[in-house]
């Protein structure tokens, strides 16, 4: 025998569904807008050290906080790579964590997975073996 549920039980149930589905919606919704600040630190990093490859003199002036340093080339192009490479690592990090979210709102809201969303890109050792292929 099947227990009703009265109005209130109704209300709080809906009520807590109502705020979980809006609390994941919110943090994907973070996700997304982090990856494309992130996005744009890597291209402006990505900028930066096209700059300094380009430039002949030995030092240049890098920002740190509010503070500028001249720093040997060497040394500027290593920091860059760094900066470069973090920012990969970390916009690989929320991607990964973007999944599941995703996958759990749309469980929450009964549709079908997303297709092609597990999906990876390819990285920088699997596009260069491709094209040595080609």
């Amino acid at each position: 025998m099947e227990k009703k549920i009265g109005p209130a039980e109704q209300e709080d149930k809906m009520l807590h569904y109502l705020t979980e589905v809006e609390g994941l919606a919110e943090d994907i919704l973070t996700d997304k807008r982090q990856l494309v600040d992130l996005d744009k630190k890597r291209q402006k990093t990505r900028e930066a050290i096209r700059a300094v490859r380009k430039d002949t003199s030995n030092k240049n002036w890098v920002c740190l906080g509010n503070t500028f340093i001249k720093f040997p080339g060497d040394q500027t192009k290593k920091l860059l790579n760094q900066d470069f490479d973090e920012l990969d690592k970390e916009i690989t990090e929320v991607r990964q964590r973007l999944k599941p979210k995703v996958n759990k709102l749309r469980d929450l809201e009964d549709k079908d997975a997303a297709k092609g969303f597990q999906l990876n890109p390819l990285s920088r050792e699997e596009m260069k073996a491709i094209d040595s292929l080609l």
